[in-house]
């Protein structure tokens, strides 16, 4: 089969699995164990309290945001919202947040008893970058205790290029 009748099936399954999948989300499907899912509040997997912080950035949510950070980080990050001010760090919150077209949460590899490493890929329209995240089980949830620098990681096809 050639590439082009390929993709001419391929694409459109893709999307109606994508939609179907947005749709049934959004109706507030049971997904079951196993399958990763979103929850702005919850925190309940370490997926959880990163897709928490996207969502409480994007919201300019200080104080939800920083609810997810323990340790050293969050005292930092309390020392920042201290000098900008509120509103200066929520808009800061914002502005990181504004460019970001999607991210790609990867399974938790556990480095301790109570900690969890997770790779997270940031798509942009110009490129990807990817973080590693530390976070440890607190009580019913997931706090974030350090966040690696980001690495930009080669596209093969940068997000928003035409399909052919």
């Amino acid at each position: 089969m050639k590439p082009e009748t390929l993709a001419k099936w391929v694409t459109p399954v893709l999307v109606l699995a994508i939609l179907g999948f947005v749709v049934a989300k959004k109706s507030g499907v049971q997904w079951p164990s196993g399958v990763v899912q979103s929850s702005a509040t919850s925190g309940s997997s370490p997926q959880d309290t990163i897709y928490a912080t996207l969502d409480a950035a994007r919201a300019g949510d200080a104080q939800a945001y920083l609810k997810l950070y323990a340790g050293p980080m969050r005292a930092t990050l309390d020392e920042t919202l201290k000098e900008k001010g509120e509103a200066s760090f929520r808009e800061y919150l914002k502005s990181s947040s504004r460019d970001l077209k999607g991210m790609a949460v990867f399974d938790p590899k556990p480095i301790a008893d109570t900690q969890v490493q997770v790779r997270v890929e940031y798509v942009y329209q110009d490129r990807n970058e990817a973080q590693s995240f530390t976070l440890e089980k607190s009580g019913a949830g997931w706090k974030i205790l350090q966040v690696e620098n980001a690495e930009r990681v080669k596209t093969v096809v940068p997000y928003g290029t035409p399909v052919q």
